[in-house]
């Protein structure tokens, strides 16, 4: 699944296309894809329309819409598995797994998602829609002392917790997994007994591991995440611990290993991320 550095490559490269263009017309090929919303409630809520604003929140796509310069609703764009959106400058035939396009004043927008698991969907207004989310990785507001404040006071298990979207938006089991190995910490660690040396490191490389998984337009481990532009992300290529079970740690040659923590598999290096006696 697509994680915060693939849409936020995503939310980056479509905004230009979309920015300031007018919604003309629908087409909906797959309902379910609208999250609920019927196709008529979905075409009289977003056509007529301007997109004022494309951005990300966690792992969803935000694109505002306004009307005679007053907000007029969002579209939320949640990739899921296999979604994609492609924006195109000119008129051209529907592409396949087109879920759902949008016919703009100048060009289309194609949500398409192979398994057809993704959302795109219409709501009055963001706040409500993604209040269920946690604070944002690399925003002013998330510190290294709030992170430390937050892990102080979980029972739960460090791997678990972080894919929490309502503790942490944004992070996924790629993600976590680097910046567990990068902050040699076990996957299994109790969040209470990770101490604040531990966790500063851990938010610094957290951070880290992002800025470098955005400036390489994120990871194409399979073959189904690809750019707007059709080009795959970088980043596996700079992977320490995810999808590398048995090969020898880029630190110390010991071979990865592979286990499962909350029906997610997950990647460790056994001795330079020692589970401390407290956890076990």
């Amino acid at each position: 699944m697509p994680e915060l550095p693939e849409v936020e490559t995503t939310a980056r490269l479509i905004e230009p296309g979309l920015l300031g263009r007018t919604i003309r017309g629908v087409q909906v090929d797959w309902l379910r894809s609208l999250g609920g919303m019927s196709r008529g409630k979905f075409e009289g809520a977003v056509v007529g329309a301007k997109v004022s604003r494309v951005w990300r929140r966690a792992k969803y796509v935000v694109i505002d819409l306004q009307r005679r310069g007053k907000p007029a609703g969002v579209l939320l764009v949640h990739l899921r598995m296999t979604g994609r959106l492609v924006v195109k400058g000119k008129w051209v035939e529907v592409p396949a797994y087109c879920r759902v396009g949008l016919q703009l004043d100048r060009g289309n927008l194609f949500f398409l998602d192979v398994r057809k698991f993704g959302r795109f969907s219409f709501h009055p207004e963001s706040e409500s829609a993604l209040q269920h989310l946690g604070p944002e990785p690399l925003s002013d507001e998330f510190t290294q002392e709030v992170f430390f404040e937050a892990l102080h006071g979980r029972r739960r298990a460090i791997k678990p917790l972080l894919l929490d979207q309502g503790f942490l938006a944004g992070l996924g089991n790629i993600y976590v997994d680097e910046s567990l190995f990068r902050a040699r910490i076990h996957p299994l660690e109790l969040a209470r007994h990770v101490s604040r040396v531990k966790a500063a490191r851990l938010f610094e490389q957290i951070q880290t591991v992002l800025r470098e998984a955005i400036v390489r337009e994120g990871s194409s481990f399979d073959a189904f995440y690809r750019t707007p532009e059709g080009q795959p992300g970088s980043y596996q290529h700079l992977f320490q611990a995810y999808g590398r079970t048995g090969k020898p740690c880029t630190r110390c040659d010991r071979a990865i290993r592979r286990i499962v923590v909350g029906q997610r598999g997950t990647h460790f290096c056994p001795r330079c991320q020692v589970l401390s006696k407290k956890s076990r």
